[in-house]
């Protein structure tokens, strides 16, 4: 029983640092926008900030999920999340085919998520 609840407690905690690399890789990516291409010091170095806190909580979450899952979550969740920023932070356009594809990335995400818990 002991043994079970902190296997839990460990795949909890691993969606968890998976969750804030995906927050600070979105934070990061954002960044990239602000900073005009390299010529406002701060969101420069927010880049590599927040690109570094992502990489270190993804490497952490790695300890418990398989690679090829975690990094669907990682890099659908972003694509979704920076789409929408771009949408509505960035006045980019969202027409129906792009939200079609976004669609398509999730339903592949879930997918892998669900086949990797069938062994």
């Amino acid at each position: 029983m002991i043994k079970n609840s902190k296997r839990n407690y460990m795949e909890i905690m691993s969606y968890l640092y998976l969750a804030f690399a995906i927050i600070f890789e979105i934070c990061g990516t954002t960044c990239m926008k602000l900073s005009a291409g390299l010529t406002k010091p701060l969101p420069s170095v927010l880049i590599f900030v927040f690109y570094g806190i992502s990489f270190i909580s993804f490497t952490i979450a790695l300890k418990k999920i398989e690679v090829s899952v975690a990094y669907a979550i990682w890099a659908g969740l972003g694509v979704a999340m920076i789409s929408a920023i771009g949408h509505f932070g960035f006045g980019e356009p969202m027409p129906p085919v792009r939200i079609a594809f976004l669609v398509l990335i999730a339903i592949g995400v879930i997918g892998l998520h669900l086949s990797s818990s069938v062994n």
